[in-house]
């Protein structure tokens, strides 16, 4: 039975599940970027699309939470995506505090475009299926853990 790490060993750079994290996370932005080029899309703006490629007509509050996005981030996104023709921000009927997000015909087409973006990660983690998708659960328990702690 191994002891407990040491102070020095606890603090190693290679280590630590941030720097894991977080070097992770660049690298995927990094494979992410060219694709996205293609679509003229940000990482971030790819993220909201994707929200509303699953539900359309979304609130902003809706669309921060499931994004994990403070409204001073997401509505800049939001008026860029609304600018280059992929969504409409309209007050609801019912509760004009409320502004619903629309996609529009080109942000609905823009889904069939971004159809190989998945296949790419594929690829390039050289992972199959089901590990990718195990390797996301334990990312989403560990998130959401983290953000219970």
């Amino acid at each position: 039975m191994r002891s407990a790490p040491s102070t020095d060993e606890m603090l190693l750079l290679d280590n630590q599940l941030c720097f894991a994290v977080y070097s992770a996370s660049l690298a995927m932005t990094r494979l992410y970027k060219p694709m996205l080029d293609k679509l003229k899309l940000t990482y971030p703006q790819y993220l909201v699309m994707l929200a509303l490629w699953e539900q359309d007509g979304a609130t902003v509050s809706e669309l921060g939470e499931r994004l994990s996005l403070d409204s001073g981030t997401l509505t800049p996104l939001l008026k860029r995506l609304e600018t280059s023709g992929h969504l409409t921000r309209l007050r609801d009927a019912a509760d004009e505090r409320r502004v619903r997000i629309t996609l529009s015909g080109a942000g609905r087409r823009l889904k069939a475009r971004a159809a190989d973006v998945p296949a790419c990660l594929l690829a390039a983690t050289q992972c199959d299926v089901p590990e990718l998708i195990a390797l996301t659960q334990q990312i989403q328990t560990l998130r959401d853990r983290i953000k219970a702690a």
